[in-house]
């Protein structure tokens, strides 16, 4: 049945393939990133939901910026938490569904065993903090809702660790690359379909979502170098070296282990996503692709 779909941050990395994915299944879809709607001005968010009068939400606009939320506090609070309350206040005017996009940051990444839909909370860092407020405000203020929870994103349409390890790959001889943080890597088109699916449904609820199986980010780098090699999207002989957290300390503490279960996907009978190297292939090619054009 077609749907009429709001997309926040449209213009990103994830928001750009939710615009596709459901263009694609010809659902009515008005993608918005900031220069069309600022999700932290209340009165134009509820002008413009109430103009569209969407039946589903998709909230993928955030403030990312990991390192800089430490110094820049209220914007990320004002992006992720006012901005979220200030969508799902509209949501919930409309009757729309609301599908907020989180982040594996909610978890302090102290767990030796795959994170569970309802394991306890305990963000370290102050996006971690911004996001996790962002879904007490959802679940508070909304009656139809889905938070999902994703780690890792990559896609074609903006900045991402793999598009950061192919240039370096092809730049430098030798990369040090960090091998005691463990998680799991999510391909944006993988993710997209998953979401355009499961917003369709009344399978509310919070849901842990990435691609399947889990790396560290010097193992993942490492896999990037050879399909990378093996699909002649570059060639590169750099050596990739192991090193630890604390020999590139950031301003934001990253969770050391933030690989999550699918539990809720498994228990509501949805498609789990392939391996996250399946993806990673997938992804370059059609980064060869878009090259080629």
């Amino acid at each position: 049945m077609k749907q009429r779909i709001m997309v926040t941050g449209a213009a990103g990395q994830l928001g750009y393939d939710v615009v596709n994915m459901l263009e694609a299944a010809g659902h009515d879809v008005l993608g918005c990133d900031r220069d069309q709607m600022d999700i932290t001005d209340q009165r134009q968010c509820l002008k413009q939901v109430e103009e569209y009068q969407p039946d589903i939400i998709i909230h993928c606009a955030a403030y990312t910026a990991v390192d800089q939320a430490e110094s820049d506090v209220d914007t990320a609070f004002t992006i992720n938490a006012a901005g979220t309350r200030n969508m799902t206040v509209a949501a919930e005017k409309v009757k729309a569904k609301l599908v907020y996009i989180s982040t594996d940051y909610v978890f302090d990444g102290t767990s030796a065993t795959p994170y569970q839909e309802h394991d306890a909370t305990n963000p370290q860092s102050v996006y971690g903090k911004s996001k996790l407020a962002g879904e007490l405000l959802v679940q508070s203020l909304s009656t139809r809702w889905f938070i999902l929870r994703t780690s890792w994103v990559f896609g074609s349409h903006g900045r991402n660790f793999v598009s950061t390890m192919l240039e370096l790959l092809e730049k430098r001889p030798e990369l040090q690359v960090v091998h005691d943080q463990k998680g799991s890597p999510t391909y944006t088109v993988d993710l997209a379909r998953l979401i355009s699916e499961l917003a369709l449904t009344e399978q509310y609820g919070i849901y842990h979502v990435s691609n399947a199986g889990s790396c560290t980010w010097f193992e993942f780098a490492q896999a990037i170098a050879e399909e990378a090699n093996r699909q002649r999207v570059i060639e590169t002989s750099a050596r990739i070296l192991p090193c630890t957290t604390a020999q590139f300390p950031r301003p934001a503490p990253r969770p050391a282990y933030s690989v999550m279960d699918h539990q809720g996907i498994r228990i509501n009978g949805l498609r789990p996503m392939r391996h996250w190297r399946e993806a990673l292939i997938a992804y370059l090619k059609e980064l060869k692709v878009e090259h080629s054009k």
